[in-house]
């Protein structure tokens, strides 16, 4: 294994996805590509609606390349590979991310059931089902053994 992508989501769990990756990563002398992908969201900050829809899609990625390059410093130096941002729908950025990447393994947090991921899937779910590679789910306070 070398290359791991690792999909963050800036929720409470995000810090337990990458704790994990760092630790796989670790053990298999591997580098992380941090990623964040952002689907546009049902609520928007204020400033967007000023904003032209390209312009909405450059904030959006500012905003996600910022939270990646601030979890990167999280992570070891020899472990550190590329962030990536991507906007669109997540599970299919993650997917083709891996591919562009050509990653070994995914490692991606689970929300669990509830509300509407009950019934359209998390994205976690959907990547697991789409992705042509192996896929680590990280469920919240979750570790790794020895």
């Amino acid at each position: 294994m070398h290359r791991i992508l690792v999909g963050l989501d800036a929720s409470p769990r995000a810090k337990d996805v990458l704790e994990a990756a760092i630790d796989l990563a670790r053990r298999t002398n591997s580098r992380l590509i941090l990623m964040r992908a952002i689907g546009i969201p049902v609520e928007l900050p204020p400033e967007a609606y000023a904003l032209p829809p390209a312009s909405l899609e450059g904030l959006l990625e500012q905003e996600a390349l910022r939270y990646v390059e601030k979890e990167l410093e999280r992570v070891p130096e020899e472990l550190r590979g590329p962030v990536r941002v991507a906007v669109g729908t997540p599970w299919q950025a993650i997917c083709q991310a891996a591919k562009d990447e050509n990653v070994d393994l995914i490692v991606i947090g689970s929300h669990g059931y509830q509300g509407l991921d009950r019934l359209i899937g998390t994205t976690a779910a959907k990547v697991v089902n789409h992705a042509d590679r192996s896929v680590l789910v990280v469920r919240h306070g979750e570790k790794l053994t020895s």
